[in-house]
């Protein structure tokens, strides 16, 4: 009997193009070039040690597919779980132009009642980003997304970054706010905050590894991206893959970690880091 929370297997020829070559969307690539050069290699081991050309990707709080519509277009099957129902609307509304509907299934619900909508241990890569700053209990979150995953699965995890917040108040001439934030248990600078929640890399590693993952690499997300103004990557002629190439050497030194907006860190089962 097939599982009516995974999307069907498709037929037709994936496509490969990434959200960093879409032209469409040029600026979008600052946010996302870093975490998908890291997810599509962790795709493409999987892929290999499994002998399976499509993979089965769980992508909590997905929204409407940033990650899910690409990680489909290169071919794999795609449920994302997420408690908005016009983030779903949006989801497929963007699957079905990006013609690869057949490959994304969504579904409502969240982290806490995660295996009320999808099944334990069925999938090969759970995606968690955005997640963690609004669970009630992160490690609950992340405990969640580790039992979706088989035994040789893998984990991304992706968090906003308690630095990078202290540094941009600090930038803006908010240092009571900087302050705030760098000295509150949830790195919030104020009641105005938008995100309940912080991390430093040293607590979403702690978290990984709590849930029984290898981390297998951290990366500073959009280090210098937030910071340069946005006139000058869209009128200085290069500056766009210029900027893409440096934060793309800077967001694996541990120095630039703590000034970065988001962390981003694949933890590995013990099955996936022995393949």
């Amino acid at each position: 009997m097939s599982d009516p929370m995974r999307p069907p297997v498709s037929h037709h020829r994936p496509q490969t193009t990434s959200p960093r070559s879409d032209p469409s969307r040029p600026r979008a690539s600052l946010r996302t070039a870093v975490v998908w050069d890291v997810l599509t290699d962790a795709f493409d081991r999987r892929v290999k040690a499994t002998g399976r050309e499509a993979l089965d990707v769980l992508d909590t709080g997905g929204g409407s597919g940033n990650f899910a519509v690409p990680a489909a277009r290169l071919g794999h099957r795609v449920t994302v779980v997420d408690p908005s129902p016009n983030a779903l609307f949006a989801l497929e509304r963007r699957a079905a132009e990006a013609g690869v509907a057949d490959r994304v299934q969504g579904v409502q619900g969240d982290a806490h009642g995660l295996f009320d909508v999808v099944e334990r241990g069925g999938y090969d890569a759970v995606l968690c980003h955005g997640v963690l700053e609004y669970v009630d209990d992160p490690a609950e979150g992340i405990g969640n997304a580790v039992a979706a995953l088989r035994p040789d699965g893998v984990l991304s995890l992706l968090a906003a970054s308690l630095g990078g917040a202290v540094l941009a108040r600090a930038l803006a001439g908010h240092f009571k706010e900087a302050k705030r934030a760098l000295e509150d248990p949830n790195g919030r600078w104020g009641e105005g905050d938008p995100v309940p929640r912080r991390f430093s890399a040293e607590q979403l590693t702690a978290l990984v590894e709590g849930a029984g993952l290898r981390v297998a690499a951290v990366h500073g997300v959009r280090v210098f991206a937030d910071l340069v103004p946005g006139v000058l990557v869209d009128t200085e002629p290069g500056a766009l893959d210029a900027l893409l190439k440096l934060e793309a050497a800077a967001a694996e030194l541990p120095a630039f970690h703590s000034v970065a907006t988001q962390l981003h860190v694949l933890g590995e089962t013990q099955g996936a880091a022995e393949a």
